[in-house]
């Protein structure tokens, strides 16, 4: 497809997600009321959105797009800016890194996260140290590309049969024989105080994200970051889609430290699972507490990429716009 044609179907694809009418602002809704903000001046009409890769995964039946061709995607889809999920990077060397923050220079889309994994519930002090030491180097490409903050995950205990099993029992899972809770969260601590000094040479802040294992609770997020709260370099990076119960509750619970927001939506059902999430809510939840940071996509759900993410786009510059 040429860059032309390219162009061509995603703004057919954006009117259509701007035509569809309005059935409510909620993510299992089937339509999303267009954006009709009226910009004031001095005031930036809503939070600014991005997208993350991950919801390109899906774009193609037959291809993985690379980081260029969502960057691509992103901008003509009218984001704000792309966070970049780690293990889509087919390469890491200087010359790659340099050559796809130019891209994003060029298509006026910034680099603002990296989405990155760890698993610091491993019993094994070599084994945590690795992971460790994963994560400093992921703090260094996230530098290198100019972005600001990469997800962090405590990891999980792995005593699940598989990913599928542990969302069948909604992400809960017992810890190792001879193990408990308590042990990790000495471990997440450990493995966070050490990534704190690169973290602050490098100006990438970690955010901790409640992406199942000891954060997948408010509760638990917030015991994690509670040890760091004398630096600014360790905040809470919130998943809408990853609080299964009391969404609304834990996501205010977390609210006065979150620094970044990926929001899911789920336009033809999700893999795993779908919440019927009220975005208005959500937003006001954070705005109550000033927050003016990016909001970014990650489309889960089996409709049609190329007319949910304009759709998705469409949801969150409504929910996410200021009043004043």
């Amino acid at each position: 497809m040429d860059r032309r044609s390219f162009n061509s179907r995603v703004a057919a694809a954006a009117l259509g997600a701007a035509t569809l009418g309005h059935a409510g602002r909620r993510v299992g809704a089937a339509e999303a009321e267009p954006h009709t903000v009226e910009k004031r001046s001095g005031h930036r009409a809503s939070n600014p959105i991005c997208v993350s890769t991950y919801s390109y995964w899906r774009y193609r039946a037959d291809q993985r797009l690379g980081i260029g061709e969502c960057i691509d995607l992103a901008a003509a889809s009218g984001f704000d800016a792309v966070e970049v999920l780690h293990r889509q990077m087919d390469a890491e060397d200087n010359a790659t890194l340099q050559a796809l923050k130019r891209r994003a220079f060029h298509a006026g889309m910034p680099l603002v996260s990296l989405s990155t994994h760890q698993d610091f519930l491993r019993p094994d002090p070599a084994e945590r140290k690795q992971q460790v030491e994963n994560t400093k180097h992921y703090i260094e490409l996230a530098n290198a590309m100019g972005m600001p903050i990469i997800r962090v995950s405590t990891g999980r205990w792995n005593t699940s049969e598989n990913f599928n099993a542990l969302m069948a029992n909604r992400g809960i899972e017992p810890p190792i024989e001879g193990y408990n809770d308590e042990d990790g969260f000495g471990w997440v601590r450990e493995s966070l105080e050490e990534l704190l000094p690169v973290a602050e040479k490098n100006g990438v802040t970690l955010g901790v994200e409640n992406h199942w294992g000891l954060a997948r609770t408010a509760e638990g997020l917030n015991r994690i970051v509670k040890d760091f709260d004398d630096t600014p370099w360790v905040q809470v990076l919130v998943d809408t889609g990853n609080f299964l119960e009391d969404p609304y509750d834990q996501i205010a619970a977390v609210a006065p430290r979150v620094c970044f927001v990926q929001a899911k939506t789920y336009y033809g059902g999700g893999t795993w699972y779908t919440l019927n999430l009220d975005y208005d809510r959500i937003a006001k939840i954070l705005h109550d507490v000033d927050y003016r940071g990016y909001i970014s996509l990650e489309f889960e759900g089996q409709a049609d990429a190329e007319v949910a993410i304009p759709q998705s786009l469409a949801l969150l510059r409504n929910a996410f716009r200021y009043d004043v």
